[in-house]
């Protein structure tokens, strides 16, 4: 009979323990499944959630004397600048080598304007790409209805006439949605006001930003960018390193607090699924490593009787390794099943969050491969134990 027989007979023999090792091995390689899987979903969404929040970049002029100030960044009309940025840079940006993982490029210019007889600063942007981007907006459009807030402000639809008022500057400018207002003589629509902020954005007009190079005397001329760059996959430092090679006359900046707090998530996530998993790995080494020692011990009379009609010590062991790696297989495959079956109920419980969890072949031949792993590891030492016993010594129990 070949080796392979022998250790499948064996296991028949002992279905109890043949099932005890596999329901050892199926719970631990289920566990890291579920696991890691919902650990790698949560660290994508959440990666996307951060990449999607807003700005992580600003790219402004390099420039030695600034007065008007937004996001931190000063801007001034009589600023002294290499070269004033403009809206062909966008061209440029849009060519860097890491132009995939730019999401938004949002144009603004800066300048003070007189609106409704009071000297306002005016923010002039891309509504599209302004409103896409800053998606955490609460925007009020109703002026019968000052409660209600626009839920999703890229839905909003902005004219070249229309412009949105900060909330300071509603209420210093007495205007609500859908009144008009001058603006360098010209009447605009309040098409919305915006919530508290606790930024430049309260006291300020925002509007069309070819309206405002119109106003200003400055056509195509841009203050500065803010970028929303996709870095799951691509350091910001690389994105920051383009720009400032294709637009030398200007400063690439990276928003580190929203980078690093996204890294910080994620690697917080990581830890704790790569220590759940060695904790559950340990045990599921333990089970296998303890139930072979004992099936070896209750063994002692046939590997004696192998042993005595010629067996070699490789033998003994390739027999001790087959059954592992039969329980390891199967331990390894149904793992991996009821791991993403438990990720796909348990995920949106766990992680408080929507989540899409996908059967990945990846995955599945990483569970496996752990499984075998595991399981030839485990029975290392019974198995040496096993081709170590004298025949003699094994045949007193006969």
């Amino acid at each position: 009979m070949r080796l392979t027989g022998i250790a499948l007979n064996n296991l028949q023999r002992r279905k109890g323990k043949t099932l005890f090792l596999v329901l050892g091995m199926l719970i631990g390689i289920a566990t890291i499944v579920t696991l890691f899987t919902i650990t790698k979903s949560m660290e994508e969404e959440v990666g996307n959630k951060f990449d999607q929040i807003g700005a992580n970049m600003l790219v402004v002029p390099k420039s030695d004397d600034l007065a008007l100030s937004y996001g931190g960044v000063s801007v001034s009309d009589t600023a002294v600048a290499a070269k004033q940025l403009s809206m062909t840079d966008m061209d440029k940006m849009r060519a860097i080598k890491n132009k995939e993982n730019v999401s938004i490029i949002a144009p603004k210019l800066l300048g003070a304007v007189d609106a409704g007889g009071n000297k306002t600063l005016a923010i002039g942007v891309r509504f599209i790409s302004e409103l896409r981007m800053k998606k955490w907006w609460k925007i009020h459009t109703d002026a019968r209805n000052p409660g209600q807030v626009l839920a999703r402000p890229g839905t909003l639809v902005m004219q070249e006439n229309d412009l949105l008022l900060g909330s300071e500057a509603a209420v210093r400018l007495n205007k609500k949605p859908g009144d008009t207002i001058k603006v360098a003589g010209q009447d605009y629509l309040v098409k919305g006001v915006l919530g508290s902020l606790g930024s430049e954005e309260d006291g300020a007009v925002i509007m069309d930003i070819g309206r405002l190079q119109t106003i200003l005397g400055k056509p195509g001329a841009v203050s500065l960018f803010e970028l929303s760059a996709l870095c799951n996959t691509c350091p910001i430092e690389q994105i920051v390193a383009q720009i400032s090679e294709k637009l030398p006359y200007a400063r690439a900046v990276a928003v580190k607090e929203a980078v690093e707090a996204r890294k910080l998530v994620v690697e917080r996530f990581s830890a704790f699924a790569l220590a759940i998993s060695a904790v559950i790995l340990l045990i599921g080494s333990m089970v296998v490593l303890l139930t072979m020692m004992s099936s070896v011990n209750e063994r002692t009379r046939e590997i004696g009787i192998f042993r005595a009609i010629g067996f070699r010590k490789s033998h003994v062991m390739q027999i001790i390794f087959t059954e592992a790696l039969v329980v390891s297989f199967l331990g390894g495959v149904l793992g991996y099943i009821l791991g993403t079956l438990a990720a796909k109920l348990t995920a949106p419980m766990i992680a408080q969050m929507d989540l899409v969890i996908n059967w990945q072949a990846q995955i599945g031949a990483g569970s496996l491969g752990l499984a075998l792993l595991v399981g030839v590891a485990a029975s290392a030492f019974p198995a040496w134990q096993a081709s170590r016993l004298d025949p003699a010594e094994a045949l007193r129990f006969i």
